[in-house]
């Protein structure tokens, strides 16, 4: 008989239960690989393909995004147009026109637009161009992932003016431009020097190291003395490798 504490358990509820089958095709698609376009490092993302978005788009500033261009750059637009306007609308299934009034690169989101990061890869990849990288070395935030642009002015390490500015831009330059060829092989990186700023294409680590040899560099070392350091990074990550 069952007293009043007891309480009638059912055994079956008690056997072991068999292991659930869980796909796990994480390592499979989203696998990260190290690669370079054009000598500019980066990582590649293996992402699965999104289902396309079929709801109508129009014009908000979720979906379009507006790239100011300077003077200067109108002539180098106007000349490589065929090259920044074939990716984007082929690979990134975008719209892109070049706005007269405005003067402004307008990029714009379709129906056929399979993700709406595209817009923002676009978007990197023609402000690249326009702070003065090639075609080519832009085309680098399009293919690969984790790559940034960073900008900075000489006067943000140290406040030169006249002919101290003129003379640090050219440590940076170099003979011929040696000195920045230099940095850019050993970083892995895409250097513009624009007057008295400086952009860098690379990934985060990429862009420390090179920017730590050009503020070594407006601060007044010896371009031998970078080429030193650098030698010693550049061993260190072979050895890594």
């Amino acid at each position: 008989m069952a007293t009043r504490g007891d309480v009638n358990i059912d055994t079956s509820n008690f056997e072991p239960k068999k292991p659930t089958k869980r796909r796990n095709d994480s390592l499979g698609d989203n696998t990260m690989e190290v690669d370079t376009h054009n000598g500019i490092q980066g990582t590649v993302r293996h992402k699965p393909k999104s289902k396309k978005f079929r709801k109508a788009v129009s014009e908000s500033k979720d979906n379009i995004r507006k790239v100011p261009v300077p003077a200067h750059r109108y002539t180098p637009l106007k000349e490589n147009w065929l090259k920044i306007f074939t990716p984007i609308v082929e690979h990134l299934k975008l719209q892109v026109r070049f706005n007269l009034k405005t003067r402004n690169v307008e990029i714009k989101a379709c129906e056929n637009t399979g993700d709406l990061g595209n817009l923002q890869k676009a978007a990197d990849f023609v402000k690249a161009f326009v702070y003065g990288f090639d075609v080519d070395d832009a085309l680098a935030l399009m293919r690969l992932d984790d790559l940034f642009i960073e900008t900075f002015e000489i006067k943000d390490v140290k406040n030169l003016k006249g002919d101290h500015q003129s003379r640090a831009v050219g440590r940076l330059a170099g003979k011929g431009g040696r000195t920045k060829f230099t940095i850019e092989n050993v970083t892995k990186t895409r250097i513009v020097l624009a007057d008295s700023k400086i952009h860098i294409l690379g990934s985060f680590q990429n862009i420390q190291l090179a920017r730590r040899a050009i503020c070594n560099l407006i601060l007044g070392s010896p371009p031998s003395k970078v080429y030193g350091q650098l030698r010693n990074i550049a061993s260190r990550v072979s050895e890594r490798m």
